[in-house]
């Protein structure tokens, strides 16, 4: 492999598919990290053999313990299998963090900067397994992270060319100052500075070379207005560095194309990119990705709110509930499960009593089936009334928005920013594009700056729409390609 990264350089990529994946998780399948910004690209400083952790498991097993960051972060065990399809250098790709490898070598290296490196080639056919411990992004968590961060961090992951620096801290501070309200809080600015080149700046398709002594993130901010898409984390992790926000760049596969039929995540050299990895004292380090048409926050674990209060709830019933009480929900439980048998066996004999049996059996269970129907809807729409409650009215009107928008068949993909999707909708409801336009302005303007309009004239137009849409029927849409799903 490669130490230095030459973003001066230029080609396009014949997509081939180079690994499937088995995993519990979709996620970032990371391979690499570079500390050193050379101008027009980016180094791995601490290269050298006594940088580099060299590892050697026993001869009896093929786990391989890989040391692992201490974290305040709640984090999820993630299995993953990797099965090469076509020859890569001699980099494990692997979930941020991995704690075990199953490799078929004795010996494998780790750098300064988590890149797991093995003696041989990954070639074609080469089968590994990989065990992560993946942390949870909790945003409210990251906010409180302490601003100072220890020496083996500052050390080298500030850094930033003195000829560029007094310029790129004047940019960045002009941007962190249009900022409805002041941010202080180190994951905020990372955030607001990925949005803001995502929205703000344009991936260019044919871009010149640099000149020798030109520098790329200069040129992307004040010359071209933009650039390619790994341009793009490059600028965000300087600007990040010029504001004393330890940051560096890495690289790796995007999660892939899912096959339901085999498993598999299916990854190609065109899933390859590069992001912007922050570090958070006390938390580690958590990616960011400012390229346009992708999420700000990639794939990653995610707490499901709903199972975890289950579980607390089931806990405390474990813990605190008296015996009686105990009993009665076990008896309760059996009866449920006795009415339902009764209602299998009464089908049953019904079914076998001839044709009258069956003709009252049908009869039955297609209006037991629209009941079910019945209670069903109006459990989710009582459901999604409270949801939308529970909302802050700006979060509410938006989400009303989208399903309206989602009935007229626009709907918005998880990769578009509420404003790239505003201007996507105005194309093809100009009808209602003014509307469309302030709903996710008010929306970006609560979600990035904490500030809340008067909504209830929005609300009402809103309202007005639907209605006139009810009344007249949906208008007729033009195509414009495939949606994807909210």
């Amino acid at each position: 492999f490669n130490s230095r990264m030459n973003q001066n350089l230029r080609g396009t990529l014949k997509p081939k598919v180079v690994m499937r994946v088995r995993s519990q998780s979709a996620g970032f399948w990371r391979v690499m990290a570079f500390d050193r910004y050379t101008g027009q690209g980016w180094e791995v400083s601490r290269d050298e053999e006594d940088d580099v952790q060299v590892l050697e498991r026993s001869s009896w097993t093929f786990r391989q313990t890989l040391p692992w960051s201490v974290t305040l972060n709640q984090t999820r065990e993630v299995v993953q299998t990797f099965t090469m399809v076509s020859d890569l250098p001699n980099l494990v790709p692997a979930l941020f963090e991995a704690k075990e490898l199953y490799f078929p070598t004795r010996q494998i290296a780790i750098d300064p900067e988590g890149a797991i490196r093995s003696p041989i080639p990954l070639s074609e056919g080469l089968t590994y397994t990989v065990v992560s411990e993946v942390p949870f992004r909790d945003r409210t968590k990251l906010r409180e992270a302490p601003a100072v961060s220890p020496l083996t961090i500052t050390d080298y992951y500030l850094n930033v060319p003195e000829a560029i620096a007094p310029r790129i801290r004047q940019t960045t501070e002009e941007i962190l100052a249009k900022s409805p309200t002041p941010l202080t809080a180190p994951y905020e600015k990372a955030l607001y500075l990925a949005q803001h080149l995502k929205q703000n700046y344009r991936i260019l398709g044919d871009l010149p070379f640099l000149e020798e002594e030109e520098d790329l993130v200069e040129a992307f901010l004040y010359k071209y207005g933009g650039g390619y898409p790994d341009h793009f984390s490059t600028v965000l992790t300087v600007m990040l560095r010029s504001i004393d926000i330890p940051a560096r760049l890495v690289v790796g596969f995007g999660a892939g194309e899912f096959n339901p039929f085999t498993g598999f995540y299916v990854v190609r050299n065109t899933d390859a990119f590069a992001m912007t990895e922050v570090y958070f004292h006390k938390y580690g380090w958590f990616a960011f990705n400012p390229i346009p048409g992708a999420d700000v926050v990639p794939t990653s674990v995610e707490e499901s709110q709903v199972f975890a209060t289950l579980k607390k709830f089931w806990e405390w019933i474990a813990g605190w509930l008296p015996s009686p009480v105990a009993g009665f929900l076990n008896e309760l439980l059996a009866a449920i499960a006795r009415g339902l048998g009764w209602v299998m066996s009464t089908l049953t004999g019904w079914f076998n009593q001839g044709w009258l049996g069956l003709i009252t059996g049908l009869i039955t269970v297609t209006v037991l089936a629209f009941l079910g129907w019945l209670g069903w809807s109006g459990w989710a729409t009582w459901r999604d009334r409270r949801w939308l409650r529970s909302l802050t009215p700006a979060d509410a009107l938006y989400q009303e928005m989208l399903r309206w928008l989602a009935e007229k068949h626009i709907r918005k993909s998880a990769s578009q920013t509420p404003m790239e999707f505003a201007r996507a909708a105005q194309q093809q409801q100009p009808a209602h594009g003014e509307l469309i336009h302030q709903i996710s302005q008010s929306y970006v303007t609560w979600r990035y700056g904490g500030q809340t309009d008067d909504l209830s004239r929005l609300r009402l137009r809103l309202q007005q729409a639907r209605k006139g849409d009810r009344q007249s029927g949906f208008p007729s849409i033009r195509p414009r390609g495939n949606q994807a799903s909210t």
